[in-house]
């Protein structure tokens, strides 16, 4: 579950990073673009830790797997 909550967070924080970038170079305004850009990017580095979460946990699981078997 928690894992679906992060994804939702993730992709949230994509649309409105996005979108507050486009309203600041629309707007000329440099402080909102520089928010929308590292609410994007905040995204993107919380993405790359769950998919690393991800890898780690089955890694994990498989040599546990393979302990089980060999007994």
């Amino acid at each position: 579950m928690s894992d679906l909550k992060d994804k939702f967070e993730n992709i949230k924080d994509r649309v409105i990073g996005k979108t507050n970038e486009n309203v600041g170079k629309a707007t000329g305004s440099q402080e909102t673009e520089l928010k929308g850009k590292l609410q994007t990017k905040k995204a993107d580095l919380s993405e790359k830790l769950q998919d690393t979460k991800e890898k780690i946990a089955k890694k994990i699981n498989d040599k546990l797997d393979e302990k089980e078997e060999d007994k």
